[in-house]
C-alpha cells in the first residue's frame, strides 16, 4: 500500500469480526514493524506481550480494562500488551538522566514503535485500538510482568467490524509555526 494513502486510512476500531484471528505469524510480523522504529542511542526499550490465547484475552478483557468500555470494544480481537524498560532510555550507564524528560523517552520510543505497529497492521489487513486504560498491576501479575518495565497500553488487534469515517484535520496553520 502506498505510504500516504496508508497514514490516512488507518483507523481506529472498537468493533471486531466475530470471526476475527489473528495469527502468530501476523502478530510475529507487527513485532517486527515495531522493532524498525528509532529508540534513544538504540535502546530498544520496548517489550510485547502478544495474547493470542482466547482464554488469556477473556481474562484480560474482564478483569484489566474495566473503564471506558474497554472491555467490550477489544471483544474478538487478539491483544499486545506494551511497557517500556525503565531507567534506560533517556539516561546514562550511571542512571543519571540526560534531560529532564527521564523515562519519558521510553514513552517516547514506545510510541513510535507502536505507530509502526499499528501502520503494520493496517498494510496486513487488520486493525487497532490502542487502549490507555487498563489496570496495570493485574495485566502484571496475569502476565508475569516484570517490575523494571512501565506497563503502557494494550492493543488490540483484529479484523474490523466497522468501517469508521476519517475525523477532519486541524489546518497546519493551527498546529505549525515555520520560521
Amino acid at each position: 500500500m502506498e505510504f500516504q494513502k496508508l497514514i490516512e486510512t488507518r483507523r481506529t476500531v472498537r468493533k471486531y469480526a466475530a470471526d476475527s484471528k489473528v495469527t502468530r505469524e501476523q502478530m510475529e510480523a507487527l513485532i517486527r514493524a515495531a522493532q524498525e522504529a528509532p529508540s534513544w542511542k538504540n535502546s530498544q526499550t520496548g517489550r510485547y506481550y502478544c495474547v493470542l490465547s482466547r482464554e488469556i484475552v477473556d481474562k484480560i478483557r474482564a478483569t484489566c480494562l474495566p473503564g471506558a468500555g474497554n472491555a467490550g470494544k477489544s471483544e474478538n480481537a487478539a491483544l499486545i500488551v506494551t511497557t517500556f524498560v525503565h531507567d534506560r532510555a533517556g539516561f546514562q550507564k550511571d542512571g543519571t538522566a540526560d534531560n529532564e524528560l527521564g523515562n519519558g523517552w521510553g514513552c517516547y520510543d514506545l510510541g513510535l514503535q507502536n505507530e509502526n505497529l499499528i501502520l503494520k497492521a493496517e498494510d496486513l489487513g487488520l486493525s487497532t485500538l490502542i487502549m490507555g486504560i487498563r489496570e496495570s498491576d493485574k495485566l502484571r501479575e496475569l502476565l508475569d510482568i516484570p517490575e523494571t518495565e512501565t506497563v503502557v497500553s494494550v492493543i488490540a488487534v483484529g479484523k474490523a467490524a466497522e468501517s469508521p469515517a476519517r475525523p477532519p484535520r486541524k489546518e497546519l496553520d493551527a498546529i505549525a509555526k515555520f520560521f
